[in-house]
């Protein structure tokens, strides 16, 4: 016994609404086939009349029990249609076939209907591809641009030619820019050449050493002495009646020395003046020392000024220790000046 439920009011609805809809496109079906269909069937008739000879007969062959049973599975329910439904009695076998093939009737209108649908024209799905010619497409436009150097083209396009004796579709193609030939690198610039390096800076050349301190012209006999007796104090114990020299309190053996470039005119003996020598000066004055305890020169001997000419003591008529210096206007006894004034109008100052 079927199982099949009765089919419902909608189920016709849907179909009556499906024929309607096939009713109504019919003429333009009919139009397109006669005005493209059967352009294209006399042009590729030869062709399609060796395509059935070539590869249809052997499926034919092939898949001939598969429609058999196809036939059997499918068809047999139109029969089925053949018969009114009234005159099967409700709850029968007849009756569930007639309503089961009536089922599929439906549902193969309704796929139909879908397919019209997808091929009505202005849709997506019913726009016809033309053959493409040369130059009629974005592949085969005339001196069409590169492509963006994004897009990759694996391999180069072969050659090929369209229906016709028109030009090879070659020349029209596109390349991909990463398959264009590259041109050769430019030559790299030559590096520039280091520039020499700059020499070393000549190290400094080592400070003179001072030049030595020129040689003193005049000097004090007895540097920084303190004076025991000054120049000209009267006194009748002297033949002059005063003191014709200055006396220096200094210890016995301190060097004594030569206050100018001189000549060495006497040295020795000299009574009163116990051992003493007298050096005839630069300018002409003559400069006396008394009283000393040894000699380091001799007549006749060119000495510089702050040279040694010997040392200090107490010889001859003297009451102690100290240096007796005059300064003369001639080599005689009483003609003489301030020895004070004399240096210090040389520049000695250091008494």
């Amino acid at each position: 016994m079927s199982t099949v439920p009765p089919v419902g009011p909608t189920l016709r609805r849907l179909a009556a609404r499906t024929a309607a809809q096939a009713a109504a496109w019919q003429p333009r079906l009919g139009h397109a086939v006669r005005t493209r269909v059967a352009p294209l069937r006399t042009a590729w008739q030869p062709r399609l009349g060796h395509a059935v000879r070539t590869h249809v007969a052997p499926l034919r062959t092939a898949w001939q029990p598969r429609l058999g049973h196809a036939v059997r599975t499918h068809v047999a329910p139109l029969r089925t249609l053949a018969t009114p439904r009234h005159t099967t009695l409700p709850g029968s076998r007849q009756r569930a076939e007639h309503d089961h093939a009536l089922a599929s009737v439906g549902a193969a209108a309704a796929l139909l209907a879908g397919v019209l649908l997808v091929a009505a024209p202005g849709s997506a799905s019913a726009q016809t591809v033309r053959p493409t010619t040369p130059g009629s497409s974005a592949f085969t436009a005339p001196q069409a641009e590169v492509p963006a150097p994004g897009l990759v083209q694996v391999a180069g396009p072969s050659s090929y030619k369209l229906s016709g004796d028109g030009p090879s579709a070659q020349q029209s193609v596109a390349v991909a820019a990463n398959l264009l030939p590259s041109d050769p690198p430019a030559p790299a610039a030559p590096a520039a050449e280091p520039e020499p390096a700059a020499a070393p800076a000549p190290e400094p050349e080592p400070a003179p050493a001072p030049a030595p301190a020129p040689a003193p012209e005049w000097s004090a006999p007895v540097p920084d002495a303190p004076t025991s007796n000054p120049y000209g104090v009267a006194n009748r114990e002297y033949a002059a009646g005063y003191h014709t020299g200055v006396d220096f309190a200094v210890s016995p053996g301190t060097p004594l020395l030569a206050v100018g470039n001189a000549t060495v005119v006497s040295a020795g003996w000299d009574g009163a003046y116990g051992k003493e020598v007298v050096l005839r000066l630069a300018d002409g004055h003559f400069a006396q020392y008394a009283h000393m305890s040894s000699l380091a020169v001799s007549a006749g001997q060119h000495v510089s000024a702050g040279q040694r000419i010997g040392l200090s003591g107490s010889t001859g008529n003297s009451t102690g220790p100290h240096l007796h210096f005059e300064i003369r206007t001639s080599n005689r006894y009483g003609a003489v000046v301030n020895p004070i004034a004399y240096l210090a109008g040389h520049g000695v100052t250091n008494f």
